[in-house]
């Protein structure tokens, strides 16, 4: 099997051409220090870039593996605010925020999509489960948007990008009596993420349908609309829901707030519509990184 480029990758070597030009002008404007930070952003943005030369599945993965642990060690240092703020406000950084951005959730799909074919292959699949990548962060952050929500038992809750194994409303369902609904805009994802709760006995408690934000609202009554990290483009998504929801309208979602993580959440470019007014905010507990928000439509 064959790693096939398609156009938005040709379009993205082409940009990366043109933004190598640009290069020097960065270095130049920026301390010493935030020098050294940009630097290793922009390697590992050609790294993503240069990926879609290689050809066989396999590779490509353990490229993109190679490239997001450089990430995850970048982004776990700890660097001062002021430095921080130099990267993240270099507009001439944008293009390769939004390749790493845009790449990071296609590299997680791969890994949930790795997770869910064990699942399915086991005879003991909750065992395998309980055992997938970040679960203990996961029961954290159930547990903060069940209480931020004032979710009860029997309630359901929709969530926006549910990826082909949806981790989050198996934890809220399995764990707080929920019923869920995912949306999820790849066909292949929506097949194997309903496969994935065939196998857990979930069926009943969660469906899976194939769509994107347009398919909002939706006509089963929500106690709770969630909107996933991995959820793009934010602006489109925030605008829709404030033009077709009605005033009392829960949501939330989870963003980056804390250190060079910040370079991970588009929310720093985009402002929410006025409708949205934000009730609570609740920030992360070890191991968990993501704060999580939530919102109330208000229509005056």
């Amino acid at each position: 099997m064959t790693y096939v480029k398609n156009n938005d990758q040709i379009l993205l070597e082409y940009s990366s051409q043109l933004y190598q030009k640009s290069i020097p002008n960065i270095y130049n404007t920026v301390s010493y220090y935030t020098g050294s930070v940009i630097k290793e952003i922009v390697d590992i943005y050609f790294l993503l870039i240069k990926s879609d030369n290689i050809q066989d599945c396999r590779d490509h993965s353990t490229f993109l593996t190679s490239a997001f642990q450089r990430l995850d060690n970048l982004i776990a240092q700890q660097i001062d605010d002021k430095y921080i703020e130099e990267v993240l406000y270099n507009t001439e950084l944008e293009l390769a925020f939004d390749v790493i951005t845009r790449y990071r959730s296609q590299y997680y799909a791969l890994i949930e999509n790795e997770q869910a074919h064990s699942i399915l292959e086991s005879h003991h699949p909750w065992d395998v489960f309980e055992n997938v990548s970040y679960f203990s962060n996961y029961l954290q952050l159930a547990q903060v948007e069940y209480e931020g929500a004032g979710l009860k038992p029997g309630d359901r809750v929709v969530f926006l990008g549910s990826g082909p194994m949806p981790l989050t409303l198996i934890v809220l369902c399995h764990q707080y009596g929920l019923k869920g609904i995912g949306i999820e805009q790849d066909p292949k994802r929506v097949n194997l993420s309903k496969k994935v709760l065939s196998k857990l006995g979930l069926s009943n408690q969660i469906k899976i349908i194939e769509g994107n934000h347009q398919s909002l609202p939706l006509k089963e009554k929500c106690e709770l609309i969630m909107v996933a990290a991995q959820a793009e483009p934010k602006k489109d998504i925030f605008n829709h829901m404030a033009k077709v929801f009605l005033s009392g309208t829960v949501i939330s979602y989870r963003k980056y707030e804390k250190g060079l993580r910040r370079l991970l959440d588009t929310f720093s470019r985009y402002e929410l519509p006025d409708v949205f007014q934000e009730y609570r905010r609740v920030p992360p507990k070890p191991p968990v990184n993501n704060t999580v928000v939530f919102l109330i439509v208000n229509k005056r």
